[in-house]
């Protein structure tokens, strides 16, 4: 029989090869631990550092905390910010043409074959194998017509790109504060139409009751069912509706689309808020665009002046300090330098071009002359938008004020209608006429209420009322 070969360990050498295995053990893990947790940290970093910041929740919104949101957080405002820093940045990359230009040049060669020439009858080459120089050069503008327009105009191409940003400004607040009235009116809506199914649900429990009682037929609660049913469609309907407005005005105000979007406000003050003078006039120098424009004028005025420029030289300082490195021998290129530097004055003046400087020139001035249309056209526009927003507001103004004095008399009627109801008096298809006028007028009221607010808005706009001040 095979017998099989048994190690025998003694006691310490046991208990010391436990030790360093448990030892191996706990280091191995503990190292692991360690690298997990560093794993762990650093993509935690990685995630956080890649996750873009989202813009802050409002536990509820007005409408000038929709606005301010807005103003602050909207992409198409951010972006014209952004542009006025580029704008910024091209400025000073034009400008720093004015400060002297230091340049340094190198260069390595070898010549295969040197150059030959034939002096005298005989063939002389000239040259060495290896050459390599380094060169300094120190150039300053002192006549520039592209660097002087940059310096002439750096004020008003600056402003431009603050009264784009106040113009984007301004349709954005327009914008919003319609967004705003549209959920509001819908949000109205639904709440007259949790009331009205509210009451037309008692109504169908009075019209069933007195069905299974033999007061009636079964028309009474067919009619109140039919009533119930559509009342709850129109609510579906404008809570669909509510859920695009809501979404709408989040994509104005830069709100996170995730996020609870609680519209509040005060009714009483939107009401104490509708009126505004309607004798005002229309100031068309009070509007951005008519600034914008001016600004376009000032900048038209010195690309003339920067064409007439095109007659006159151009002149600029330059000096060099020439490395100059030549020997046979590629090992010993650098051993003898033969430098040189000089300094010179560089004056440039185009004498013919073909007549290209006058066709600028006469391109630049026309320019300047189509914008003086522009003057007048905007000064039409103003008139216009005015009127129309005027007259719209007038209408919506009207429209409110008739509106208004429906409610309290639907409901007046409504009341009656049902007492005479129950008391065997009406029918109770009168009684759903009932409702239905004062669901209709309420629902108009609020309507009517946003379309004054809305055109006032409108009516603000063409005055050149909201304002973002570009200094």
């Amino acid at each position: 029989m095979e017998q099989k070969k048994v190690k025998t360990v003694g006691p310490a050498q046991g208990v010391q090869g436990t030790k360093r295995q448990t030892m191996k053990k706990r280091l191995r893990w503990g190292s692991n631990r360690a690298g997990r947790l560093a794993l762990l940290l650093l993509s935690s970093l990685s995630a956080a550092a890649q996750a873009p910041a989202s813009n802050p929740v409002l536990p509820e919104v007005t409408l000038q905390s929709a606005i301010d949101y807005a103003i602050r957080y909207q992409p198409r405002i951010q972006q014209s910010l952004i542009d006025e820093e580029i704008t910024n940045a091209n400025i000073r990359s034009r400008l720093s043409d004015w400060y002297p230009q230091v340049n340094f040049n190198y260069n390595l060669q070898h010549n295969f074959i040197l150059q030959t020439s034939i002096i005298g009858g005989n063939a002389i080459k000239f040259g060495v194998d290896n050459t390599s120089y380094g060169q300094f050069t120190l150039s300053q503008a002192l006549f520039n017509r592209d660097v002087l327009l940059a310096n002439k105009t750096k004020k008003d191409v600056r402003l431009q790109s603050r009264q784009t940003t106040e113009s984007n400004k301004i349709d954005l607040v327009v914008n919003v504060t319609k967004a705003f009235y549209d959920v509001l009116a819908t949000q109205q809506q639904i709440r007259v139409a949790e009331e009205n199914i509210a009451r037309n649900e008692r109504s169908l429990r009075d019209a069933t009751s007195q069905y299974q009682a033999g007061v009636t037929d079964k028309i009474d609660y067919k009619r109140a069912t039919i009533s119930l049913n559509n009342i709850r469609a129109t609510k579906n309907g404008a809570v669909a509706l509510l859920d695009a407005k809501v979404a709408y005005l989040k994509s104005l105000m830069g709100y996170p689309e995730n996020e609870t979007l609680a519209v509040v406000t005060d009714s009483l003050a939107m009401e104490n808020s509708i009126y505004l003078d309607t004798l005002q006039q229309p100031d068309y120098t009070a509007r951005v665009e008519y600034r914008q424009l001016e600004t376009q004028r000032s900048l038209l005025r010195s690309s003339i002046q920067y064409n007439k420029q095109s007659f006159l030289p151009t002149a600029s300082l330059i000096g060099a300090y020439n490395l100059n490195y030549q020997n046979n021998d590629f090992n010993k290129l650098y051993l003898n330098n033969f430098p040189n530097s000089y300094a010179a004055v560089t004056v440039g003046l185009p004498l013919f071009q073909g007549g290209k400087r006058w066709a600028n020139i006469r391109a630049a001035k026309l320019q300047l002359s189509r914008s003086d249309e522009d003057v007048i056209n905007i000064k039409n526009v103003v008139n216009q938008q005015y009127e129309q927003s005027l007259a719209t507001y007038k209408s919506s103004l009207e429209n409110y004020n008739a509106l208004k004095e429906n409610v309290s008399i639907a409901q007046e009627v409504y009341d009656v209608v049902q007492l005479q109801y129950k008391s065997g008096i009406k029918t109770y298809l009168e009684v759903i006429t009932a409702e239905t006028d004062l669901r209709s007028a309420q629902i108009n009221y609020f309507n009517a209420l946003y379309q004054v607010l809305a055109g006032k808005t409108d009516v603000q706009k063409a005055l050149g009322q909201i304002t973002f001040t570009t200094p």
